[in-house]
Order: C-alpha cells, then sequence, then structure tokens
C-alpha cells in the first residue's frame, strides 16, 4: 500500500445509494456530494480518504445489493479522479467481496473491513469473519488492494471472550490484514500531524 507511516485518512460518507432503503437522491447529486468531501480533505492534507455507504443504515449484515454496488464503484472513481486521492472502500456492514471488487473497478488501493476475523454480534445481527474467502478472493482478482481491518469495531461485541490481542495477532501478525486503523474524530479533541505521528504503535478501536 503505498501510503505514509503512519497515514492521516479521512472518511467520505455516501449519500443513500440505489438499492439502499433511503435511497431518493440521482446519482450525480449523489456524485458532486462525495466530491466536496473529497476535496476537503485533500485541501486538509490528508493521505487518503475512505468512501463509505454510510447513507445505507440501516445496513444489512450479509451481500450488498448489485445497484449499490455498482454505486459505489461510480462515486470512487469520481473521487478518485477528481482529487488525485489515494482511496480506500468500505462496504458496510462488512461485504469484503463487494469491497474488492469495488476497489478493483475504481483503482482504489486498500479495503476496510470491520470484522475480518473472529464473530461479533452487532444492530445488524450475528457477523461472522471470512478472512479465507477475502484474501481468496483478491488472489482471484489478481490484485495488490490493501486490506486494513478493525480491531474490536464499534456496536460490536465478540462472542465468547477473545481479546483484542488476539484479534490484533491474527489481523496483522499473520497478514490477515495489512494494517490498523486508530481513531482520529469525533467526540475527540484535534490531533495535530505530529500527535498523530506520536500515536503510531498504539491501539484502539476504529470508527
Amino acid at each position: 500500500i503505498e501510503l505514509p507511516t503512519p497515514a492521516l485518512i479521512g472518511v467520505v460518507h455516501l449519500l443513500p445509494l440505489p438499492g439502499s432503503a433511503r435511497h431518493t437522491l440521482p446519482m450525480q447529486e449523489i456524485v458532486n456530494r462525495a466530491l466536496v468531501d473529497a476535496r476537503a480533505l485533500r485541501e486538509a492534507g490528508f493521505d487518503a480518504a475512505i468512501i463509505e455507504n454510510y447513507g445505507d443504515a440501516p445496513f444489512t449484515a450479509g451481500s450488498l445489493p448489485p445497484a449499490s454496488v455498482a454505486a459505489m464503484t461510480v462515486a470512487a472513481h469520481a473521487v478518485r479522479e477528481e482529487t488525485g486521492l489515494r482511496i480506500g472502500i468500505n462496504a458496510l456492514r462488512n461485504d469484503a467481496q463487494a469491497a474488492l471488487g469495488i476497489a478493483a473497478a475504481s483503482g482504489a488501493n486498500f479495503i476496510r473491513i470491520n470484522v475480518h476475523t473472529g464473530v461479533y454480534a452487532t444492530d445488524q445481527g450475528v457477523i461472522v469473519g471470512r478472512a479465507h474467502e477475502t484474501l481468496l478472493f483478491r488472489t482471484q482478482l489478481g490484485s495488490r488492494i490493501g486490506i486494513f481491518a478493525d480491531v474490536a469495531v464499534k456496536h460490536a461485541r465478540p462472542l465468547g471472550e477473545v481479546a483484542v490481542r488476539l484479534h490484533r495477532g491474527a489481523g496483522v501478525r499473520l497478514r490477515l490484514g495489512e494494517g490498523r486503523l486508530r481513531l482520529l474524530g469525533r467526540g475527540r479533541p484535534p490531533v495535530s500531524r505530529e500527535r498523530h505521528a506520536g500515536a503510531q504503535g498504539q491501539t484502539a478501536p476504529v470508527r
């Protein structure tokens, strides 16, 4: 993954997409809003942006509808072409294969997976990590797309007594994922690049 270490990564929250329960807007309006947010991240000096279908709540615990996958691909490609930012894909709630497909088609650098390993009870129901399937699909795509995996994702509890340290080892030391993300943002004090750099190696949930 061609990113500085550590990297400052922002998030572009897409408005409700085709295929979601709350979709109402034309696709061009959704793309225009995403571009506004992405340009703001670029001008603020962010290294990359994660494109999320955040407006699609309530999310499905399973596969994204085909219309949502297509819409995310269009939006992600537009952000990358317009801003030149490195981009990642997070197909909420946990559709890693859709994220990889979107990334491959749009030229994204990495994906984010909320539950990569383990079993979690979430507000969408029980979600099971499918690291083997995800890595196999990435291989089948012939892709070098990076995988950023959450450690103790928000709005979820592991089923069974699973330590965060165990998940960190499974996700990073065994190379099931290429990186961890440290949350900086809403509800927390502003963090400068210097303080962010000092946080390297710390562990925290990803939001």
